[in-house]
């Protein structure tokens, strides 16, 4: 090679391949044409398998047995070799050979090389560190290094080279058509390619990012892309067809449809075009690369440690699994979740390094990164999805699902698949409810031939179909048939089945023509079930059936031969006679469990029979067989007997019973004659006696019995009731229920609602040595019987007496009671809770309450509100926290001083209404400590000097409606002389002036709260004595205020609703009360004027003021305003709102002069306004 040459610009530069121009031929790279093979060859697609991102087709051909490559612009007799590493023999002569200038080619990062030769200089083919596929390029070398060149001695085996040979087994990718002059030769090549992209990228806009031709003095050339999985891009390498393709202008996504419009085009009319089109292989809908780039030369890695078998690429993988997928997709497949998945093919399983080299391809070096990262994104999910799961482990895992999660398991990989279909997890061929033909049936079940259980329940079923199934399970343990025609053939060939222990039919003809008969005979059968089939006479001969069910069967003699048989159900077998039933049950001798319900001709004979023979019956259901009466029959074996609706059992069917000493559950519903039940067995646990209209008495003994239900007894007069295993009791809605007496020492929850004769000598019962020691929960609603209830236990916690009118006395003595509803109690006159364990109690309920007494030590919330005619209480509540004894006009100062003596703890204290409380009573608040709240609202009080006297730590006062307080009450309060911690002042409704309410707000600058609602002597005065600084007054004899040394007061809310005199609402910015928060002016229907300068203001309501007219806000805080029923103009409201930024809250109902459009701007000039309320809204 020159030295000039302009591919020996740098050393070891990749080398470009002469591109064929439609007939012309060239020189590739200046070698020698008449090169000579000196080693094994390799054709140029094998080495394009390994190319990256080849551009440019190489048309190669084979002469086997060996192979060749020959390239664009040579002669065909031009090969280029590719020599094999040296043996392990033969080492020494080769590191003689090569001599010491190996070392280049070992390098550090562990990466291996491939070294081929071409006419005796380096060919290599090297592995890259995270690429996927490889790039084989042809390196030269620079004019001072030397020409011997060794293989590293990693890769000195002939098997790397094996495996290079091996990918050339694959089928060619027909989408490279070979130029006019030269024709493919090779029947291998590259895999198919699979990404639509490879189109896309031959739009003549991508045509600048992909150098497709590059002009050098040598030749034309150009590179062959290879696309990402090692699939070859399409470039054609005549000129016309690559600018035929370009214009095809495929879309972004395309789908199959669209791809077959594309062969349509016009410009699709070239053979070749329309032929490499066709070979393209899109999915079903694929996405265009967010970026072009052009990629370097790079060499890439060699798979030279796989087996030849193992070999292969993503594109082929793909293919064989789509193929595989595709084959099964049968018009007459199973359904998708029911079916078992087909085993794949037999294939060699890959490695972990094998799937990484599939799924890995490096970085070309590009400048741009982007598109590099998005490869290697999805080299990275693709890996994932390949996890190394052994088969042992999947087999594990997949033994925890079910069928239809095992068929989603299945399309998940090959792998997958395989280890899916294995035989254990199809022990079990499910088909009921599926949507099968016969073949598929047959043919699972020759796929499965040791599967144990067959399910044909669903579909429509015949003998053909069965005996086939049979014949392929061998292993056959359980068969369930559904709807169908089931001759003596399937019958006869039973026997063949001879693992069979479980037979199932529904719904199904039995017998050959019209006769209907069968003959069943097995000799392993240990369960059968014949249920609502057609047949009219069965006989059965298994010496090991143990259950046999004929259930809703219309089958008229049942010939059993089945000594072991246990369990017999012929229930609802409506032509089966009373000797049939007879005939059948007594030629089981180890019979266990009877059901003959519903067998209409059923008499006491049968069962008198019945009981001689099998003397093992545990369990016998008679329910329906109106002519049983239980007469002479002695079962004395027997632990279930039900007789639902059984018209012949009456009273005298207890002596019959009464020999049933094991009798467990006894189920007697719906007996209408039945009108008296004594009982005494010692086992029974259960009684059932609902809806027996007739029935009035009931005894019972019994330790055993755990549960009674008498629902639905309207006769039922008394009950006794012994048992030492009974905890729980119902008895509602026993309209007739007069007496009780119960023995049940462990009994926890009696419910008695609704019974409405119950008496008062009901509460000896569950008292102290009435026989239930244990009772918790005690329920006695609406029973209106109870006049005088005296309760004495020990154990009760909840008591309800909800609905109980008549009550008049309650007496309560129960240490432990913590829950007690009284609601509906309204006649209740005496109460007495002594002691109690209550928390709270509420008697406000009881208005007609005229003496108490209460004792509970844990008692914390009292209500007596609404007790107008209490007047004697003695309550002893020694951590009693509030009481409220509003509205008990009768209580007096004794009263009231024996409770504060008695309940020193108490911190809220009402007493509003109560009128006989005088100063006497004030004064004995002394012994309470800790009071914090005190309200006299509506009382008679003219003196306020015992309340600042007894409640020195009072925080609020309400003194709401106390209209004969003097002028001079509140002057105590000046300047916090008393009552130094009171916070809130409420003197709504009084009669004070207008000097007491402004001295109030004046010189009591302590307070938080004031409320001067409905005062009418509160005017526009007020507002300037709020602008003004507190001061202190030293007396009304002296004219000296000394500032405070605070100059702001502490208010937050005021509150002046309904107060008449009020015209004009001043407050300025400058204001000692920089403090509030809320201002309530609603109802003061005379305000024309509000000019607010308060900066901590959030709250103001300024609703049903009629006349307001002037709205002036400089509220920078202000987050509600209410101004529902107001006479605002539009546009004030817009001026008032503007400063008003954090509003969130804006009720203008019943505005009538505010507009929608006023609306919208103001929501617009208030941007965090979240809620508007206007007329429309509401």
């Amino acid at each position: 090679m020159a030295a000039d040459d302009p591919r020996r610009c740098r050393p070891w530069r990749a080398w470009t391949v002469a591109a064929a121009r439609g007939g012309e031929t060239g020189q590739a790279s200046g070698r020698n044409e008449n090169a000579s093979l000196d080693a094994t060859a390799v054709t140029t697609d094998e080495v394009l398998l390994f190319g990256e991102r080849l551009k440019g087709p190489l048309i190669a051909e084979t002469d086997a047995p060996s192979f060749g490559a020959t390239f664009p612009g040579q002669c065909s007799s031009t090969r280029h070799s590719v020599s094999p590493p040296p043996s392990p023999a033969s080492q020494q002569e080769y590191d003689g050979e090569l001599g010491e200038s190996s070392s280049m080619l070992k390098e550090a990062d562990g990466t291996p090389t491939f070294l081929l030769s071409l006419d005796n200089e380096p060919f290599f083919v090297e592995q890259g560190q995270d690429g996927l596929g490889t790039d084989v390029a042809l390196k030269g070398k620079s004019e001072d290094e030397e020409d011997d060149v060794r293989f590293p001695e990693h890769l000195q085996r002939r098997s790397a080279m094996e495996a290079l040979l091996a990918l050339a087994s694959g089928p060619r990718n027909p989408l490279i058509p070979p130029p006019p002059p030269l024709a493919l030769q090779n029947s291998g090549g590259l895999p198919r390619v699979e990404d639509s992209s490879l189109l896309q990228r031959q739009a003549p806009e991508n045509l600048e990012d992909m150098g497709a031709v590059e002009d050098e003095s040598d030749g034309d050339y150009f590179e062959v892309e290879i696309a990402p999985y090692g699939e070859p891009l399409q470039g054609a390498c005549d000129p016309n067809i690559r600018s035929a393709m370009q214009q095809l202008h495929f879309p972004e996504t395309f789908r199959k449809s669209e791809f077959m419009e594309a062969l349509q085009h016009p410009e699709a009319s070239d053979p070749n075009i329309r032929s490499a089109i066709q070979h393209f292989h899109f999915h079903e809908t694929v996405r265009k690369p967010d970026k072009l780039h052009r990629k370097r030369p790079k060499v890439l890695p060699v798979l030279s440690q796989r087996s030849s078998g193992a070999v292969n690429t993503r594109g082929s993988l793909m293919s064989q699994t789509s193929a595989s997928m595709q084959s099964n997709a049968t018009p007459n497949s199973l359904d998708k979740e029911c079916s078992p998945p087909v085993p794949p093919p037999s294939s060699p399983p890959l490695t972990h390094d094998d799937s990484r080299d599939i799924m890995d391809y490096g970085d070309s070096g590009d400048d741009d990164d982007e598109s590099t990262q998005d490869f290697d994104a999805v080299a990275m999910d693709d890996s994932e999805a390949h996890m190394d799961l052994t088969d042992d482990l999947l087999h594990k895992v997949f033994s925890f699902l079910d069928d239809t999660a095992l068929c989603h398991a299945a399309m998940v990989c090959r792998q997958w698949r395989a280890a899916s279909a294995h035989e254990d997890f199809w022990k079990s061929l499910n088909f009921e409810g599926r949507k099968v033909s016969h073949d598929q049936v047959v043919l699972l079940c020759v796929r499965y031939p040791k599967a144990t259980e067959l399910n044909l329940g669903g579909p429509f079923v015949d003998d053909v179909l069965v005996r086939e199934a049979m014949r392929s399970l061998r292993n056959l343990e359980v068969l369930t048939l559904g709807r169908g025609v089931l001759n003596d053939g399937f019958f006869c060939a039973l026997m063949e089945c001879v693992s069979l222990q479980k037979l199932s039919i529904t719904d199904a003809v039995l017998g050959s023509g019209g006769a209907q008969e069968i003959q069943l005979r097995h000799d392993s059968l240990r369960c059968l079930q014949i249920v609502k089939c057609r047949v009219l006479r069965i006989a059965i001969r298994c010496p090991q059936l143990e259950t046999l069910s004929l259930k809703r069967t219309g089958t008229a003699a049942a010939m059993l031969h089945c000594r072991r048989l246990i369990n017999l159900d012929v229930s609802a077998c409506i032509k089966l006679s009373d000797a049939g039933v007879r005939a059948a049950a007594t030629a089981c001798p180890l019979l266990a469990s009877l059901d003959m319900s519903s067998c209409a001709s059923v008499s006491d004979e049968t069962l008198r029979e019945i009981s001689l023979v099998c003397t093992h019956l545990r369990t016998l259901d008679a329910s329906y067989c109106p002519n049983i009466s239980l007469e002479g029959v002695r079962m004395p074996m027997l632990t279930d007997l039900r007789l639902h609706s059984c018209e012949g059992i009456n009273s005298s069917s207890m002596a019959a019973l009464s020999h049933c000493v094991m009798l467990e559950v006894l189920a007697m519903d719906l007996c209408s004659l039945l009108t008296a039940v004594t009982l005494d067995l010692p086992h029974l646990q259960s009684v059932s006696l609902s809806n027996n209209r007739k029935f009035v008495e009931l005894t019972l003994r019994s330790p055993s019995l755990t549960a009674i239900n008498l629902t639905a007894c309207p006769a039922l007069n008394r009950i006794d009731i012994t048992s030492s295993s009974l905890e729980k009791l119902q008895l509602r809605q026993q309209l007739g229920l007069a007496s009780m007496v119960l023995q049940c020492p462990w009994l926890r929850e009696v419910d008695l609602t609704e019974c409405e004769l119950l008496t008062d000598t009901v509460c000896n019962v569950f008292s102290d040595g009435g026989g239930c020691p244990r009772l918790n929960s005690l329920t006695l609603d609406n029973c209106d019987g109870l006049t005088r209830v005296k309760l004495s236990t020990s154990s009760l916690s909840t008591l309800s007496l909800v609905g109980c009118r008549n009550i008049l006395s309650l007496e309560l003595s129960c240490p432990i009671l913590q829950r007690l509803q009284l609601e509906g109690c309204d006649r209740l006159m005496d109460a007495s809770f002594a002691p109690v364990g209550l928390l709270s109690l509420n008697l406000g309920i009881c208005p007609h309450l005229t003496k108490l007494e209460i004792e509970a030590a844990q008692m914390t919330v009292l209500d007596l509100r609404g007790c107008g005619v209490l007047s004697q209480a003695a309550i002893c509540c020694p951590c009693l926290l509030s009481l409220d004894a509003s509205y008990c006009s009768k209580l007096g100062d004794d009263c009231l001083a024996a409770t504060t003596a008695a309940c020193p703890a108490i911190k809220s204290l009402i007493l509003a209404t109560c009128h006989a409380v005088g100063p006497p009573g004030l004064l004995s608040l002394k012994k309470l400590w800790d009071l914090t709240m005190l309200d006299l609202s509506y009382t008679f009080l003219t003196d306020l000097s015992p309340i600042f006297e007894a409640c020195p730590r009072l925080k609020i006062l309400r003194l709401s409606a106390c209209k004969y307080l003097s002028e001079s009450a509140l002057d105590a309060l000046h300047g916090g002389k008393v009552l130094s911690e009171l916070k809130e002042l409420d003197i709504s409704y009084g009669s004070l002036g207008r000097a007491a309410i402004e001295g109030v707000l004046a010189h009591c600058p302590h307070l938080t709260h004031v409320s001067l609602n409905g005062c009418a002597h509160v005017t526009d005065h007020l507002w300037s004595h709020l602008a003004c600084p507190p001061t202190l007054g030293l007396g009304r004899s002296e004219d000296v205020e000394l500032e405070m040394t605070e100059s702001l007061r502490a208010l937050q809310i005021l509150s002046c609703v309904g107060c008449p005199n009020i015209w004009t609402v001043k407050i300025p910015r400058d204001a000692a009360c920089l403090s509030l928060s809320s201002l309530n002016l609603s109802l003061s229907i005379n305000i024309r004027e509000v000019r607010l300068g308060c900066i901590n203001l959030t709250s103001l309501n300024l609703s049903h003021c009629a006349a307001l007219v002037v709205l002036e806000l400089d509220c920078p805080r202000l987050i509600t305003l209410c101004l529902q029923d107001c006479g605002i103009e539009t546009e004030m409201l817009e001026h008032a709102v503007l400063g008003c930024t954090l509003l969130e809250t804006l009720d203008v109902r019943s505005c009538l002069k505010l507009s929608s459009a006023a609306l919208m701007r103001m929501r617009a000039a208030c941007p965090g306004l979240k809620r508007l309320y206007n007329t429309s809204s509401s």
